[in-house]
């Protein structure tokens, strides 16, 4: 079985101001899943929480059944509340939405959750809100874009009502890659990467409901992130 290590708490940065950082999406930020450590967020969260650790903040804004209007709906409310003193504002932003868009309703072939050229809109919507908020620096991009996981169909339907499959994550993911690359967010295709890894790697890392990531998912899910450049830069994990 391959495995992915997580970098070690003594590579963590020591930076000269812990950074706040909001991550904010659906259920898979919000760690549902995963019974032992709830979730990538938590788990990061509690490292950087250890005696002699880099005391950086993440706040966990993930809500579960939340679509991409959703989440752009509440971002500047979230955004403005979580900078714990005033006039100070959280320092970067995850975002991790858009496989609830995807649904289809009621059967294989119904429609989606949200119209493909919908989706579009929102996406831009959200993307452009993020970077009004927090701009993207010269050689450090502060709005991170973290892609959707793959799923497995055989596990369909979803609450007995709601069909996801793979082709339908792959046409969403690429509207939110392309419009991540148009605006320089940094993208991270988790779909790609999970997918070139197997569908039995994929099967032993998700929920026994085939959509959201187990406690072994979500452990590699937080190792591919802490892997990941735009981490690196932004001086929250030394490059490994």
């Amino acid at each position: 079985m391959q495995t992915f290590a997580i970098p070690t708490f003594d590579t963590i940065i020591s930076h000269p101001h812990p950074l706040k950082i909001l991550a904010i999406g659906d259920s898979i930020i919000y760690g549902y899943g995963d019974s032992e450590g709830g979730g990538w967020v938590d788990r990061l969260k509690r490292q950087w929480m250890l005696a002699d650790n880099s005391g950086h903040v993440i706040y966990n804004l993930g809500v579960r059944g939340n679509g991409v209007k959703q989440v752009s709906d509440r971002l500047e409310s979230e955004f403005r509340q979580r900078g714990e003193l005033r006039n100070r504002f959280p320092d970067a932003l995850i975002i991790s939405v858009g496989v609830n868009d995807t649904a289809r309703l009621g059967h294989s072939n119904g429609r989606n959750f949200t119209p493909l050229a919908d989706f579009e809109t929102e996406v831009a919507h959200l993307l452009d809100n993020s970077l009004r908020l927090i701009p993207n620096q010269p050689l450090q991009d502060r709005v991170l874009f973290v892609g959707m996981v793959p799923v497995d169909e055989e596990k369909m339907p979803f609450s007995n009502s709601l069909y996801f499959s793979n082709s339908d994550q792959y046409q969403y993911k690429q509207v939110i890659k392309q419009a991540c690359q148009t605006r320089n967010i940094p993208y991270l295709d988790i779909f790609d990467l999970w997918c070139k890894r197997g569908t039995n790697w994929c099967r032993q890392h998700l929920s026994q409901d085939g959509l959201h990531p187990n406690s072994r998912g979500y452990q590699a899910l937080l190792g591919d992130i802490l892997s990941w450049e735009p981490m690196q830069k932004l001086g929250l994990v030394e490059a490994i």
